[in-house]
């Protein structure tokens, strides 16, 4: 069984000397001084060198239970849950705005959906302190990897759903691997958005639960069986990090729509799940991760705007008390409408989140790589009220456990090509630029 080691340690080794000011506090093959002087802490930018940066000294506090593995052949039970605490407290909202580590104005970020199915922690740290060092603030991660069949030693999965009997991985190739995202994510002051279930099959989602439980797609949302499952899972997932920096939010789920439902199936099954996320974790907050469907004040009466799209009225999940904040997505090539259509759906949801004095995130956007075209949301997003951040679909690296790139999905984002200079770095300066 592998051990949860935390990765960025913050080193507590006494020496003699202090580090001076942004000097190297360590690294590998490191030899001096490892500690800081006053008002500064050593932190990791990757696993080469650290850096006496302001701040106060973290402490890190690690909890472990183990239980007995119920399979030769699988690693499902042993667990270690790494939490490191900062003075900064929570992100939260301020106004139409996140407040993160005290500074509420507009974030940019990425979404790095793998970023939990990696199994060298040498590639997370790596992701992210290349992500850290750009600018990017906020991560979007899956928090869910669900199969019907369990696979074999070696490969990440966190969930098996069956009728007989399911079981949640806390192992080494389980929810392990999510807690060294998480430990990475707080040593490259990262903020995450972690989700639990897909509304696709990919990584099993409610495809995966219909399999265990019967039903389908749309019912799932009411079914019992598939509920208490996935309010187990939400338990097993979100206990693990109530005290963690590194949390922006909870999420419902990846894009979740019910074909054919009234909305309020989507509504009463946002309320309760939201409400039962906060009474397990009142310090984070939490929010849907729909693609924004319904809105109908504003719109142009396209697709996207008509209820029937995703079965819910994504203006009245606004309602929700405990949401607190929206998300939106926009892919124009997918629904059939055109790049400067994209331009009405961002105001429009944007001037729906003034009216409920919540902030919007534009989630997930892509138009097949077209920098010219998506520039031009990011700018827009960046100047309308309502609008608290942008986080592109997706993000790229080169990882350097095999010196492979990570997929590409046709709208993949590489870390420092040429097209990272118009989704990031431009886009990074124009927001330094307005907030300072």
């Amino acid at each position: 069984m592998k051990s949860l080691t935390v990765g960025i340690v913050l080193l507590a080794v006494a020496v003699s000397a202090q580090q001076s000011a942004y000097g190297q506090c360590g690294g590998t093959t490191y030899t001096g001084p490892t500690s800081c002087t006053a008002g500064y802490t050593c932190t990791s930018y990757n696993p080469y060198y650290y850096q006496c940066v302001p701040g106060m000294e973290r402490s890190i506090v690690i909890t472990t239970s183990t239980t007995t593995a119920k399979s030769s052949t699988t690693t499902v039970k042993s667990s270690t849950t790494t939490s490191i605490s900062t003075s900064t407290g929570y992100p939260k909202t301020s106004g139409l705005f996140f407040d993160i580590d005290g500074k509420a104005e507009y974030y940019a970020g990425t979404n790095c959906y793998w970023c939990g199915f990696l199994t060298a922690d040498g590639d997370v740290d790596q992701v992210f302190a290349d992500i850290a060092s750009s600018g990017l603030k906020i991560v979007r991660v899956w928090g869910f990897n669900d199969v019907n069949t369990i696979p074999s030693t070696g490969t990440v999965w966190y969930q098996y759903l069956s009728e007989s009997g399911s079981q949640i991985n806390t192992g080494a190739y389980g929810l392990e691997r999510l807690d060294y995202v998480v430990s990475s994510a707080e040593s490259h002051d990262i903020k995450l958005i972690i989700n639990f279930v897909n509304n696709w099959s990919d990584y099993g989602g409610i495809a995966a639960y219909v399999a265990a439980f019967g039903g389908n797609s749309s019912t799932w949302f009411t079914d019992s069986a598939s509920q208490a499952q996935y309010q187990a899972y939400i338990k097993a997932v979100v206990s693990r990090y109530t005290t963690s920096s590194a949390i922006l939010s909870w999420e419902l789920a990846n894009e979740p729509r019910c074909s054919g439902c009234d909305v309020s199936v989507i509504y009463n099954w946002a309320a309760a799940t939201s409400k039962y996320i906060k009474s397990l974790d009142p310090n984070h907050m939490v929010t849907i991760g729909d693609e924004g469907f319904g809105p109908t004040t504003g719109g142009d009466g396209s697709y996207p705007f008509t209820t029937s799209a995703g079965g819910y009225n994504w203006q009245t999940n606004l309602e929700i008390e405990t949401l607190d904040f929206a998300t939106f997505h926009l892919y124009p090539q997918s629904w059939g409408t055109s790049s400067t259509w994209g331009n009405l759906w961002i105001t429009t949801h944007a001037a729906a989140c003034v009216n409920a004095s919540k902030p919007c995130l534009l989630e997930e956007f892509g138009y097949s790589d077209e920098c010219s075209v998506e520039s031009v949301w990011q700018s827009l997003s960046l100047d309308t009220t309502g609008m608290a951040g942008d986080m592109f679909w997706q993000y790229g690296d080169v990882l350097p456990s095999c010196n492979c790139e990570t997929s590409q999905d046709g709208n993949t984002v590489y870390f420092n090509t040429t097209d990272w200079t118009c989704f990031v770095t431009n886009h990074i300066e124009a927001i330094e630029a307005k907030y300072g």
